[in-house]
């Protein structure tokens, strides 16, 4: 991370982290969550992991922690946790495309950030940095080649799915908040690959799905591929450098959908996906798939109607607010998607008849942590 000097017209905006603060974090276990913990435990501070109870322990297990199981739709609990805390980082979220239950995505997004909020602000935090997601930002520009930015608004009907809304709609609650006189900041990561992501994550599932030899197409789309390593340093510089009620996109590079399959198969030697899918076939099909497999059977459709939607955008973006204001910096997205897929590989994600073709690129590549 490159040092950003104090702004002149901003005396007293860099907010450095001591040795020895209490940091709280939601979701300290989630694949975000666990980046951005290791990332403060290494600077000497002493976190407290606020944890969904029963969620799986094992991306904190062994580090030097406090753990608190709390559901963040109980504002006391919250409260609880969070008190006595210097900072907070509040990443936690219902992320995925589908819920037999919609209302989860409010009550836990909107609801559970409501609760952050007044945790923070009651235990009197001298800043909390919010994780949100670059899929509140506007694609208009996009389609023309332009990447899109902090200032770029969305159409509500381009918000697809409850995930998308009810994360626009969390966001508002911390830009009122700081509105009304809590120090916070946003961030917004783009599409987060790498180490330790267990569920996996709709992003990382794109991944994992190349290696099992489950795309047998592509979408005309582009994404912004970042490591979740550089997302986490990113976080450490939204909490010490980022002003006041300010978003930042943090980002990696942009790259067509054929691209990333191209680089995968490049770094692993598994076949390259040469068939091109219509967009609207792809919307087709997740119709059906919503329907068939969502409404009549009540299971997660094979393929997500808002996955599906999101495949007919160009999902492109600039961090240059990020990289000129916090010094934020990434990695290339080839060693990224590398250190992702080699993660799948060595933890048992991969099918034994996949994981004998794979012929790494570079044996002798960084490993996984």
């Amino acid at each position: 991370m490159s040092a950003v000097p104090e702004s002149e017209d901003e005396p007293g905006r860099f907010f450095p982290l001591q040795q020895g603060d209490r940091v709280a974090v939601t979701g300290a276990a989630g694949f975000i969550g666990s980046a951005v913990t290791r990332a403060l435990l290494a600077g000497g501070t002493d976190v407290v992991a606020l944890l969904q109870p029963g969620a799986d322990r094992e991306n904190v297990d062994g580090l030097d922690l406090e753990c608190v199981e709390v559901d963040l739709r109980d504002a006391t609990g919250v409260r609880k946790a969070v008190d006595g805390a210097r900072v907070v980082f509040h990443i936690a979220a219902l992320y995925r495309f589908w819920s037999a239950d919609p209302n989860e995505f409010y009550d836990v997004n909107v609801g559970g950030t409501v609760n952050v909020l007044g945790a923070a602000r009651e235990a009197g935090c001298d800043r909390m940095v919010y994780t949100s997601t670059v899929g509140t930002v506007g694609l208009d520009r996009t389609d023309s080649g332009a990447p899109a930015d902090e200032r770029d608004w969305p159409r509500v009907e381009h918000l697809f799915g409850h995930y998308k809304r009810s994360k626009y709609v969390a966001e508002h609650e911390v830009l009122r908040a700081g509105a009304e006189g809590l120090p916070v900041v946003l961030v917004q990561p783009t599409l987060p690959v790498g180490p330790r992501d267990r569920a996996p994550t709709p992003t990382g599932r794109i991944i994992l799905d190349f290696l099992n030899g489950r795309i047998p197409g592509y979408v005309d789309t582009s994404l912004n591929v970042v490591d979740v390593a550089d997302l986490a340093a990113g976080h450490v510089a939204a909490l010490e450098y980022g002003r006041q009620g300010r978003s930042y996109i943090l980002g990696g590079e942009n790259l067509s959908f054929r691209q990333i399959l191209d680089a995968l198969a490049d770094e692993t030697g598994l076949p390259r996906t040469r068939l091109r899918v219509p967009g609207g076939l792809a919307l087709g099909a997740a119709y059906v798939s919503e329907v068939i497999e969502g409404r009549i059977a009540h299971r997660p459709p094979s393929v997500p109607l808002e996955g599906a939607k999101m495949a007919t955008t160009q999902m492109i973006f600039s961090d240059a607010r990020a990289r000129s204001e916090l010094g934020y910096e990434s990695r290339p997205a080839r060693d990224a998607l590398t250190r992702s897929a080699r993660w799948f590989a060595e933890n048992g994600y991969v099918s034994s008849k996949r994981l004998d073709r794979i012929r790494w690129k570079r044996p002798s590549f960084e490993p996984s942590e």
